[in-house]
């Protein structure tokens, strides 16, 4: 990557001085520099307020009272998984805060989901089924909230930033569901 944006400055200075003006280059650099900051700055104040929330719902126990609301639909998804097995319960939390658009946030609860399937595993280093399909899920993940977005229409000053809410649900919940029947389909092929 660094590369890339090596030549990627080094373009920009030679059409600039092809053009005749060096100087806005620079001041374009300036801007854009200027326009990340504040951006990230917007990113962090979402990011902290749903790691929050995510946090205090931890605490309270919601997510236990989660993980066993979605124990049904979970069962019949991960069979060799058993019931308690900490694994569920990781599995629940980086599907949550995918749903929250909280990828950062996800991705401990996923590595810890998988530490956890892996240790399931009779054959280390193959992927089993419920691992498989707990990478399409989480891939896939249904946004119902997709904070990160959200932020950036908010920063770019969109009119309506939330006009995004139904398309994207309606979008990622086919995907995810798409994964799921793939995953199911793929598991019975290769057996």
């Amino acid at each position: 990557m660094n590369i890339v944006f090596v030549l990627l400055l080094v373009a920009a200075l030679v059409a600039g001085a092809i053009k005749g003006d060096v100087k806005a280059v620079g001041q374009g650099a300036l801007e854009g520099a200027a326009n990340g900051v504040t951006l990230a700055l917007g990113l962090i104040g979402v990011m902290a307020l749903w790691l929050g929330l995510l946090k205090i719902a931890e605490k309270a126990g919601l997510v236990e009272k989660l993980s066993r609301a979605v124990r049904p639909i979970f069962r019949p998804l991960f069979p060799g998984v058993p019931d308690g097995h900490p694994a569920l319960s990781a599995m629940v939390l980086n599907i949550a805060a995918n749903m929250l658009g909280l990828g950062n946030a996800a991705t401990p609860f996923g590595l810890k989901a998988m530490e956890e399937l892996d240790k399931l595993n009779p054959q280390p280093g193959t992927a089993t089924n419920a691992q498989a399909l707990f990478l399409a899920m989480n891939t896939a993940s249904i946004q119902l909230v997709p904070t990160t977005v959200l932020a950036l229409r908010v920063a770019a000053r969109s009119k309506d930033p939330a006009e995004i809410l139904v398309p994207t649900l309606l979008c990622t919940l086919c995907a995810f569901t798409m994964a799921i029947v793939v995953a199911k389909l793929l598991e019975r092929v290769w057996r």
